[in-house]
C-alpha cells in the first residue's frame, strides 16, 4: 500500500549500493537456529515455536531480549471447490547481521509449501506490500494466501468480523508462498541497539538490499535455490520490486523468472511538486468513479477518456493559464466528464489533485470518496471545513480486522507467537523513511529495463484497479509505454474494476489469479 508521497530523491544510484549490500548486511541466519517442526493440527494451541532463550541467562542483550522466537512448522489442509490442499506452513524469521557479526534485524517471513511437490521444480513466489510501513498481510489475506478475509462489502468496517475463510483463488496450487514483512512492518523488527540500526532499513537502497538478502537465504535454508522463481510486490512494492531482482541478479547468483506488480507505483516523479503529469494520470480513474454511478465500468469503456488525456488535455495543460480560452477549454471538459462542479472545475482550472477531487466528487451529499477505492465514499467528519479533515473510507476500516486476522492466523492456526504488536501498516515507517537528499525523486523504470535487458526469459505481469488513486493505472501505462520493444513484448498491463486492492472483488481477484497462473505456468 502506498500512503503518501513526501519530497523524494531518485533511486538511480542503486547499481552503487553493492558495496552497501556487502558491508551493510554481511549475512542472514535463523533468529534461533534450531527449527521448531511442530506437527500440530490446524487451530491447535501450544507454546512458543521453537527454542526459547535461556531462563537462567542473567543479563541477555537487547538482541536477546528482542529476537522473534524460533520457526513454527504446522501441517494445514484446505478444502476448496474441487480440490484438498494440504501443505506445510512455516511462520519465522531470518536474522541480518552485519559486517562485523553483530545482529541488527529479524525479518519475518510466512510461507507455504504444498506437499507431495519436487522441491527442485516447484515455483516458489516471494510476496511484500508496500508503503514503505506496510506488512505483507493484504496480499496474504485478501489475494494469494490459503487463508482470505473479505475486504469489501461487510469487511469495510473496523468492528467487521476478522474470521479468515479458505480462499479458492490461492496461488499455491501452482507456486510455494512467502510472505515477507520488512523490518517496521508485522512482527519484524530491529534488534540492535541505536538508531543507525534502523536507518540501515528505513531506506530505499537499505529495504531493497534486506530483502533481496531475505529471499537468497530463504532458499538455501529450505533447500530451493533451483525451484524457479518469482517476485510479486504491491504498491510501493513497484519501487521495491525491479530493484529486489535487479539486487538478486547482481548480488547473490539468484535469476527471477517472473516479476509481478500488483497496483504498483514505478515513479515518483509525476507525482511530485508542479508536474503536470500527475493530472494526466488521475484522469482516467476519476473519470472511471464517475461512470461507476451508472454502472459497471471496464478499462476498455474509458478509451476516449485516454486518448483525451494523452492528448488534448495535455495540449491544454502546457499552455497553461495563461491561455484562458484553452485553461476553460480544459477546465469544462473535465467537468463535463467527471460530474464535477464546473464553476469549481473553473476555479482550479481543471487540475484536481487527488483530495481535492475525493472531496469534491459528493460534496453536496457530505461525502467523501476513498483514496485507495473511489468507487466507495463515507461521510465526511467535517462537512463544513474550509480544510480538507476527512481519513480514507476504503482504506482505514480494514486495519483493524486485518490486524486482528493476521495475528489470529499466526498464533491459532500457526503456533507462532512473537511478543510485541503486529504492524500491519506502521505511519512511524514511512515517516522517517530516507528516500534520499537529491533532486530525483526514486523510480524503478530504470531497473525494469535493466532486468528485462539482463535476462531474456524474464516476463513481468502489471495490474491496476480502475479506481485506485493511489497508483492511478494510467500512470503505469504511461511509463511503461516510454520502454522499448524489448521490454513491452515481455509486460502484460492489465486493469480490473476495483481500486488499489482491487482483489477484494471476487471477479478481479479470480482473474488476477488466472493471469498469475498463466505467468507462471508458462
Amino acid at each position: 500500500m502506498v500512503m503518501s508521497l513526501p519530497t523524494l530523491r531518485s533511486a538511480g544510484l542503486v547499481l552503487a549500493v553493492s558495496a552497501f549490500a556487502l558491508a551493510g548486511f554481511a549475512r542472514a541466519d535463523d533468529p534461533l537456529p534450531p527449527r521448531n517442526e511442530a506437527t500440530a493440527p490446524a487451530g491447535q494451541k501450544g507454546g512458543r515455536g521453537g527454542n526459547a532463550p535461556n531462563a537462567a541467562q542473567a543479563s541477555p542483550s537487547a538482541a536477546e531480549q528482542h529476537r522473534l522466537p524460533g520457526d513454527s512448522t504446522t501441517k494445514q489442509t484446505i478444502d476448496l471447490p474441487g480440490r484438498t490442499l494440504n501443505f506445510a506452513a512455516t511462520a519465522g524469521a531470518i536474522r541480518v547481521f552485519d559486517d562485523k557479526g553483530e545482529p541488527l534485524a529479524d525479518i519475518a517471513t510466512t510461507s507455504y509449501e504444498l506437499d507431495g511437490a519436487d522441491r527442485a521444480t516447484r515455483p516458489v513466489t516471494f510476496l511484500f506490500n508496500g508503503g514503505p510501513g506496510a506488512s505483507s498481510a493484504w496480499l496474504q489475506f485478501g489475494a494469494a494466501g490459503p487463508w482470505r478475509l473479505p475486504l469489501d462489502g461487510e469487511g469495510l468496517s473496523p468492528s467487521a468480523s476478522p474470521e479468515v475463510k479458505p480462499n479458492a483463488e490461492t496461488w499455491l496450487d501452482f507456486t510455494d508462498l512467502v510472505f515477507i514483512d520488512p523490518v517496521g512492518t508485522g512482527y519484524s523488527r530491529v534488534i540492535a541497539s541505536g538508531e543507525d540500526a534502523r536507518k540501515r532499513f528505513y531506506s530505499v537502497d537499505g529495504d531493497v538490499n534486506s530483502i533481496a538478502l531475505v529471499i537468497r537465504r530463504w532458499l538455501e535454508k529450505h533447500d530451493r535455490l533451483t525451484s524457479p522463481k518469482y517476485v510479486a510486490g504491491e504498491s510501493y512494492g513497484g519501487i521495491r520490486g525491479p530493484k529486489v531482482v535487479r539486487q538478486l541478479q547482481l548480488q547473490h547468483g539468484v535469476g527471477v523468472r517472473g516479476l509481478i506488480l500488483v497496483s504498483p507505483l514505478l515513479d515518483f516523479r509525476e507525482f511530485t511538486g508542479t508536474s503536470l503529469l500527475q493530472y494526466v494520470a488521475t484522469l482516467p480513474s476519476y473519470v472511471a468513479v464517475a461512470r461507476e454511478v451508472k454502472g459497471p465500468v471496464t478499462r476498455a469503456a474509458l478509451a476516449d477518456v485516454e486518448a483525451y488525456a494523452r492528448g488534448e488535455f495535455l495540449a491544454d495543460l502546457v499552455k497553461g493559464e495563461a491561455d484562458k480560452e484553452a485553461a476553460n477549454r480544459l477546465a469544462d471538459k473535465v467537468a463535463e466528464l467527471t460530474g464535477l462542479d464546473q464553476a469549481v472545475s473553473r476555479r482550479l482550472a481543471g487540475r484536481f489533485d487527488v483530495g481535492e477531487f475525493r472531496r469534491e466528487f459528493d460534496r453536496k451529499n457530505g461525502m467523501v470518496t476513498g483514496r485507495y477505492d473511489a468507487s466507495v465514499r463515507g461521510l465526511d467528519p467535517y462537512p463544513d471545513s474550509s480544510s480538507s479533515r476527512f481519513g480514507d473510507p476504503s482504506g482505514d476500516a480494514l486495519q483493524a480486522p486485518l490486524t486482528s486476522a493476521a495475528v489470529d492466523v499466526f498464533t491459532r492456526k500457526l503456533n507462532w507467537r512473537p511478543d510485541g504488536s503486529y504492524e500491519v501498516l506502521n505511519g512511524a515507517v514511512e515517516r522517517n523513511w530516507d528516500f534520499g537528499n537529491g533532486i530525483n525523486p526514486p523510480q524503478s523504470v530504470s531497473e525494469l529495463r535493466q532486468i528485462l535487458a539482463t535476462d531474456a526469459k524474464l516476463n513481468v505481469l502489471v495490474a491496476h484497479g480502475l479506481f485506485d488513486l493511489a497508483t492511478p493505472y494510467f500512470g503505469s501505462k504511461r511509463a511503461l509505454d516510454q520502454l522499448p520493444a524489448f521490454a513491452t513484448q515481455r509486460i502484460k498491463f492489465v486493469v480490473y474494476p476495483g481500486g488499489h486492492m482491487f482483489y477484494s472483488r471476487d471477479g478481479s481477484r479470480q482473474a488476477l489469479r488466472s493471469e498469475v497462473e498463466t505467468l507462471i505456468r508458462e
